[in-house]
């Protein structure tokens, strides 16, 4: 299968970034690297302490562990914490990265965006397909059809990490790209399908509290101690309301200025992004990983992942569903746009990307316990459902990744040489003839020292000829 072929006119995707583009993406996902590494160690943490008989009744006994004030209606378990506080401050970020996106990122213009949206959307709708059609043809229920359709950036990133690949930053930012898009419709999913009654005074209370949030932020109001005090009574109202309590750490993300004025380095929305991820990627995803991701992984058990219809939809739909959703819609998209495959990538690897897409894991989990809520061991099924997916498309997206790695380390490479020490890229600064005179002077004086070494060399060699 062949990318289309280059036209006046036709836009390259998966090109180069710009350099302030590939620095952000850069620095966002070395966090996320790293939250990641920490999620996986959480994940195994978990199964584990859920999984030795002699640490099963205190991982139980921690994880339905209740505190909080009863009066306000938050007297919750760990778990539960875990699901909707902790993972506000996810959203929270994702919120702002959504953000950025927009307004300074690939997702302002609606050309450049149309591809990695295709592909996300295609890569949410056909898992979600799968996962129905699976449970239509063997009887199952249609609640899960939303687990399936998330990706789990951090962990896919680990896997990055654990394997030891240098993708180019473009595929990165595609998939970051993807995993942003992803986010968002995660979040219309769950505000809309999982939602049953509200409490229209505490939505009133919770939108009144946005709106005075939004008011300072545009007044320059600065203080860590008047928005954080602010976000908290904003999430109590919103848990209480009805609607999931990550929604309002969604809507103060996008609140954020995220373009930069006058005098300004960053936005304050990066400045922000910047301060929290490593708090969200490094605390609060591991945290809820260790009080989610605990459940059985007994031979019978695992056995039932294959054969029941709601797990094997969530299998399908992660592994499946996802690599042809993703591939699929960005090859559709690319066919029928004036849009055309960088010189340097193949579709092989959009290929391996759509499969390392196919990890869904912190999203997937609570949509899980949301779509099932209330039925403890399919609960439990779907989410061993959810880690054997995970796993499968991790080793699969490992062996089509490690296949293309010389390619991918051999244009890391290039994207990194700055043989002049200036702090920029060489590949940034072949179109200035200032970098050209400086690499000829670099030249020169490396051919004159290569020169005199090869003439103490000489001399050397001669003075030794002699008899001993």
């Amino acid at each position: 299968m062949s990318a289309p072929r280059a036209t006046p006119g036709t836009r390259k995707f998966l090109g180069r970034l710009s350099l302030p583009e590939r620095t952000f993406v850069a620095d966002a996902l070395r966090t996320e690297t790293v939250g990641g590494v920490l999620l996986l160690v959480a994940a195994i943490t978990a199964l584990i302490w859920a999984n030795v008989p002699a640490l099963h009744d205190s991982y139980e006994t921690v994880r339905e562990f209740h505190l909080g004030p009863g009066a306000l209606g938050l007297n919750l378990s760990i778990e539960h914490w875990a699901a909707d506080g902790l993972l506000a401050i996810f959203f929270f970020v994702a919120g702002i990265e959504l953000k950025r996106e927009m307004v300074a990122g690939d997702l302002r213009d609606p050309r450049a965006a149309l591809l990695p949206v295709a592909a996300a959307l295609c890569g949410m709708a056909v898992p979600a397909l799968v996962y129905t059609l699976t449970n239509l043809m063997g009887g199952g229920s249609l609640a899960g059809w939303a687990v399936p359709t998330a990706t789990d950036i951090a962990f896919a990133l680990a896997v990055l990490a654990v394997i030891g690949t240098s993708l180019p930053s473009a595929l990165r930012a595609f998939l970051l790209t993807l995993a942003v898009v992803d986010d968002l419709f995660a979040i219309l999913i769950i505000a809309v399908f999982f939602t049953d009654g509200l409490n229209f005074a505490a939505l009133g209370g919770a939108f009144a509290g946005l709106l005075v949030f939004w008011l300072l932020l545009r007044k320059g109001v600065r203080g860590w101690y008047v928005y954080v005090p602010l976000a908290l009574v904003i999430w109590a109202l919103m848990y209480n309301s009805g609607i999931h309590a990550t929604i309002a750490g969604v809507a103060m993300g996008l609140m954020l200025r995220c373009t930069t004025h006058e005098g300004e380095t960053r936005s304050p929305g990066e400045h922000i992004e910047h301060l929290v991820r490593p708090l969200s990627a490094g605390l609060a995803v591991p945290l809820f990983a260790l009080f989610s991701a605990g459940v059985a992984v007994s031979g019978g058990a695992l056995g039932e992942v294959f054969t029941r219809p709601e797990t094997l939809g969530v299998v399908l739909g992660l592994v499946v569903g996802k690599v042809l959703g993703i591939f699929g819609g960005t090859w559709l998209t690319a066919r029928f746009t004036r849009a055309s495959l960088s010189e340097d990538l193949s579709w092989p690897d959009v290929f391996a990307v759509a499969s390392l897409a196919g990890i869904g894991f912190t999203v997937s989990l609570l949509i899980g316990e949301l779509a099932f809520e209330g039925e403890r061991v399919l609960t439990d099924q779907v989410k061993a459902a959810v880690l054997t997916g995970s796993l499968i498309a991790a080793l699969l997206s490992t062996v089509l990744l490690k296949v293309r790695n010389a390619k991918y380390r051999a244009l890391y490479e290039a994207e990194e040489r700055d043989e002049d020490l200036d702090g920029i890229p060489d590949i940034y600064e072949q179109d200035n003839p200032e970098y050209h005179l400086r690499m000829a002077e670099i030249y020169e004086r490396k051919a004159a020292e290569h020169r005199r070494l090869a003439e103490v060399t000489g001399r050397a060699s001669e003075g030794n000829d002699g008899p001993a």
